[in-house]
């Protein structure tokens, strides 16, 4: 982390972290992974990766992140999905091969999978 070393420093990163949470906000998709060590035993790393690259192939604007440990270890790979319009829904057991469908499906037509 940059160390500040005036209150310019600080106004400049007050709005760089202002801009960050616009741009999440206005594309209202948000993808969150459970990445605690019972996730990435199942594969929720390579399902992680899956989803960069379909929304970079796709040329969709989503915001992805991660958790923790959400506690639900028999389900793992777990993946959310947030959007704006709608609920938060959870997804178990998600292999890297089912993301095209999740996104096509979930993210394209609105359909929970």
């Amino acid at each position: 982390m940059t160390k500040l070393m005036n209150i310019d420093d600080f106004k400049k990163l007050q709005e760089e972290s202002r801009r960050s949470i616009r741009m999440r906000t206005k594309t209202g998709t948000r993808i969150i992974v459970g990445m605690g060590t019972c996730g990435i035993a199942a594969g929720a790393r390579q399902t992680l990766q899956a989803i960069v690259a379909e929304l970079q192939q796709r040329e969709i604007d989503a915001h992805v992140t991660t958790v923790g440990c959400i506690g639900m270890c028999a389900s793992e790979p777990l993946v959310d999905i947030e959007q704006a319009d709608g609920g938060r829904i959870t997804y178990g057991q998600v292999k890297p091969d089912m993301i095209p469908r999740l996104i096509e499906e979930h993210l394209i037509h609105g359909r929970v999978v």
